[in-house]
């Protein structure tokens, strides 16, 4: 299998690191061809601690995932998370040098790349320049400028910040993996991807990752980004206050929370208990599920404080700015019991739990559909996109030659109209140039026909 034709996710968190490999099958779903994980060692609240260690974990999971795939791993997206992470809205313009003709995607490039230029706190890096509305001209409220004319573009952008540092401790892990860093993504971002749909994006959703050290928002409305920040707690301290709480080993935290954790402790009984073996000899000890609740409920309803906070920073109670499809749940802290039902209480948005169902085929891999493996699953998806835009150029040209080696050239208006746009103005740009170097050729006085025809009309 050549190497184009799929692509690695790679998910550096805080409890486990996940690398998965897939490919785009013919009805556009992702098919994952291959599964590695290994405990995460060298990393606490999403930020690189022990540079060894992080490495070995990267090194056993991508190995695991080659064997499982049956294909070498030498580029992946890999996600990013942390309490350095902040983000902040800009706008900016440019002027273009010629207005007459459209706008394309070299002159999003060139604003973003401006945009790029802004001077952070000291230490800080720009992570991701997200365009959110364009303005061409005097015509605001645009989504997609491209094809259009205007001399002024401008847009109001989200900006992701981290601290350089912590971007570069992630790359140098990654590189003396032996891999190449095909991008960087920002979690929440990444956990979208894979659970949320098209229209919860237009209505107006919360995406809520909880992970192992970090809980991971991202705001969309009107299928734009509105607001990304990061938690620096996650399913990691529950675990914590498990093990002091009880008195207990983490190992043993960490089953308890997983297997009898629960979010409401009303819903708990004070006559069940459960048993955890004593170490060493010691007696065993029993635990009540209710008590167990009650120190998982402490602590969830404090992250989920925490997300009301940002919700409100956002503005997601203003009539303009509500939340229509409410909130989704993923990441492995998603799976504790009753957590729906605490977060439809706490923040008054309905919520349900994100599956990556919509995206993810292969019955083979059913488990990785779950909320724990969202994050792996969407960086997954963004590396299949990058790889997609980095061929759509081949495409495109191999359209072009088809249109330019029609015999004599000759086209109806009816066969211009349906065309692509992009490519019959750039075939009719090329067309205008080859009229200045030489003497027009028939075909070429039938293309300066048809320019004028869809300059009228504009």
């Amino acid at each position: 299998m050549e190497n184009h034709e799929y692509s690695v996710g790679l998910d550096i968190g805080t409890t486990k690191i996940v690398a998965i490999v897939g490919r785009r099958n013919t009805h556009g779903k992702i098919e994952v061809l291959g599964v590695g994980t290994a405990k995460s060692l060298g990393v606490h609240k999403g930020i690189v601690n022990n540079i060894s260690q992080t490495i070995q974990s990267i090194k056993a999971a991508v190995a695991q995932a080659q064997s499982s795939a049956g294909v070498p791993i030498q580029k992946v997206t890999v996600g990013i998370a942390g309490k350095h992470i902040r983000s902040l809205q800009h706008s900016d313009y440019i002027m273009r040098e010629n207005p007459d003709q459209y706008i394309t995607d070299d002159d999003i490039e060139k604003l973003k790349d401006q945009v790029k230029q802004l001077v952070m706190l000291p230490g800080e890096e720009i992570i991701h320049v997200l365009p959110q509305e364009y303005k061409v001209d005097s015509q605001g409220e645009i989504q997609e400028p491209v094809g259009m004319h205007g001399t002024r573009l401008e847009a109001n952008f989200h900006v992701v910040v981290g601290q350089m540092g912590s971007i570069r401790n992630i790359a140098r892990c990654v590189r003396e993996a032996g891999l190449e860093m095909e991008a960087l993504t920002l979690e929440p971002l990444a956990s979208s991807e894979a659970v949320l749909t098209k229209e919860e994006k237009e209505a107006g959703v919360a995406i809520v990752d909880i992970g192992g050290g970090t809980t991971d928002i991202a705001i969309f409305k009107d299928n734009i980004i509105r607001h990304t920040c990061v938690i620096p707690y996650g399913g990691g301290i529950i675990t914590d206050d498990i093990k002091e709480g009880c008195s207990i080993i983490e190992k043993h935290a960490e089953k308890l929370k997983v297997n009898f954790g629960s979010a409401v402790p009303e819903l708990e009984k004070d006559t069940t208990f459960v048993t955890i073996p004593g170490l060493h000899g010691r007696p065993d000890k029993e635990i009540s599920l209710k008590t167990l609740a009650q120190i998982v409920s402490a602590r969830v309803e404090e992250i989920l404080e925490m997300v009301n906070t940002e919700l409100k920073a956002y503005g997601a109670f203003e009539q303009k700015k509500k939340l229509i499809a409410g909130i989704v749940l993923t990441g492995g802290g998603s799976n504790l019991r009753h957590l729906r039902q605490l977060a439809n209480y706490t923040t008054g948005f309905d919520s349900r739990i994100g599956f990556a169902n919509e995206y993810v085929t292969n019955d083979k891999s059913q488990h990785l559909k779950g909320p724990e493996y969202a994050t792996a699953i969407g960086l997954l998806m963004e590396s299949l996109k990058i790889r997609d835009k980095k061929n759509a150029p081949e495409h495109v040209e191999e359209e072009k030659a088809e249109v330019a080696t029609k015999p004599n050239a000759v086209m109806t208006v009816e066969e211009i109209l349906v065309q692509d746009e992009t490519i019959i103005k750039e075939a009719l740009v090329e067309q205008a140039a080859e009229k200045r170097r030489n003497k027009l050729t028939i075909g070429q006085k039938i293309m300066e026909s048809v320019k004028k025809f869809f300059e009228e009309v504009e």
